[in-house]
């Protein structure tokens, strides 16, 4: 059984199923790691000579995710045990075998870079060279997991001071509007409205993400209260192809919204992708600036509806679909991409109505997106090429459970936000190079058979 649902000959199970050293080869290519070496090796030659063999600590840290070891201290216990191991993670015989606190100093080199996401973006890129990602669909979501770090106690808040009855005078109004307008300035970009990412730059965006561990909430399938007490990941990912085509890191208190902004302009600033043309996602990302976003890209929103306290549209089905005299929905007709006008028409009610031939019912709507990029989208909402396209989101679902089980995602051992990240930063990279050795490997084979 293949892990990725795909209609091929060869997926990531049968490329892990392969003799080590072939595996190891096939994925390990399709990184380049002399990037890599070069982010975390001495650039002066002054100073003591370094002894370890850093290319081989490299292939061993993504080795282990590859074998699903746990923690550096059993790598370290393997690669002593099993010379054979030892040699195909390019160690030499007489190496010496590195040090939990060898490793340490690795990955802390490895946080003072962005070498890993750069790689991550650079194994899309090569996917999107060689033909594998013709994706026309994106889906966004997040999924939570836990940090290792014991969480804090829980502060008992003080007390509010009881609100004066009554109306402000104008003193105290203008008091309380300028304390308001400096609380509003001094907040962090993801403390602001989601607004305010439109127009940022997606260097700050990314830079300023929050990765301190922090509580999160989210309901389940029953519709209570989830707690924990970690991080978040944010995948953008291609919905046939099933690529990460843009990941990010965060807090787990932070809204899942908030990163659809920066996974976008990712997507739309770094990577060549003109299939493109829908990006999904579930109620948790319906925000006007989102849709906007899209629309600046040029692209289409399929985002489901989220009720923000708003009653029932009058002359409009819950779709927002026109209705007729006796509130029958009219029918998605067709998508006018120049003027971005959808067209509906009479419903079918109309070939058995009275009123039908009385003049009192439009018989075609035409409706501009722009009007409300919420409510109007391309195809229309409801019809049964939206479903259809909002259907594909479930491939973003399925990635991140495959990083659950099958990649460790769930399974951090390093303390503080920045070491974390690296972990994530190796989970989803290793991912998109186990997919892009199987996708060669298939490929090589359907050459072969066709000649």
């Amino acid at each position: 059984m293949t892990i990725i649902r795909q209609p091929s000959l060869f997926g990531i199970q049968e490329l892990y199923d392969m003799a080590p050293p072939q595996k190891y080869d096939a994925i390990i290519s399709t990184i380049n790691l002399d990037k890599i070496y070069h982010a975390v090796t001495k650039k002066s030659r002054l100073g003591a000579p370094e002894e370890l063999n850093y290319a081989a600590m490299i292939i061993s840290i993504f080795v282990r995710y590859v074998e699903r070891i746990p923690m550096i201290k059993d790598l370290i216990q393997r690669l002593k045990d099993d010379i054979a191991f030892k040699l195909n993670c390019g160690f030499l015989v007489s190496d010496t075998i590195p040090s939990e606190a060898s490793y340490s100093r690795l990955v802390t080199k490895l946080e003072e870079s962005n070498i890993l996401e750069q790689e991550l973006e650079r194994v899309v890129l090569q996917a999107i060279e060689e033909g594998f990602i013709t994706d026309d669909t994106v889906a966004i979501d997040a999924t939570h997991f836990e940090a290792r770090d014991q969480a804090p106690k829980k502060e008992e808040k003080p007390k509010p001071e009881p609100k004066k009855r009554g109306r402000k005078s104008k003193e105290e109004r203008d008091e309380w509007l300028k304390e308001q307008a400096e609380k509003e300035a001094n907040l962090s970009l993801y403390e602001k409205k989601i607004e305010a990412q439109l127009d940022t730059p997606l260097d700050d965006l990314r830079a300023e993400i929050p990765l301190t561990p922090k509580w999160g909430v989210k309901k389940n399938s029953e519709g209570k209260n989830v707690y924990w007490f970690g991080y978040k990941d944010h995948l953008a990912v291609g919905t046939s192809s099933q690529y990460i085509l843009q990941a990010a890191f965060s807090s787990g208190n932070l809204n899942d919204g908030k990163m659809a902004i920066p996974l976008l302009k990712g997507i739309h600033e770094h990577l060549s992708l003109p299939s493109l043309s829908y990006h999904t996602m579930d109620a948790g990302y319906d925000f006007e600036p989102i849709y906007e976003q899209v629309h600046r890209m040029e692209k289409r929103s399929i985002i489901a509806y989220n009720k923000h306290n708003e009653g029932e549209p009058i002359g409009f089905d819950k779709h927002f679909a026109p209705t007729c005299f006796r509130e029958h929905s009219y029918r998605y007709d067709s998508f006018d991409a120049k003027y971005e006008t959808l067209k509906y028409t009479r419903p079918k009610e109309c070939n058995d109505c009275p009123l039908a031939n009385e003049d009192i019912c439009q018989k075609v709507f035409k409706m501009k997106i722009t009007t409300d990029l919420r409510k109007y989208s391309a195809p229309a909402r409801g019809s049964l090429a939206w479903k259809n396209i909002f259907k594909r989101r479930t491939a973003v679902e399925r990635v991140n459970a495959y990083l659950k089980e099958f990649f460790q995602l769930n399974n951090v051992r390093y303390r503080t936000g920045k070491r974390a990240k690296i972990h994530f930063d190796m989970v989803t990279l290793v991912y998109n190079a186990s997919k892009l050795a199987a996708d060669r490997i298939d490929a090589q084979f359907i050459q072969q058979q066709a000649a």
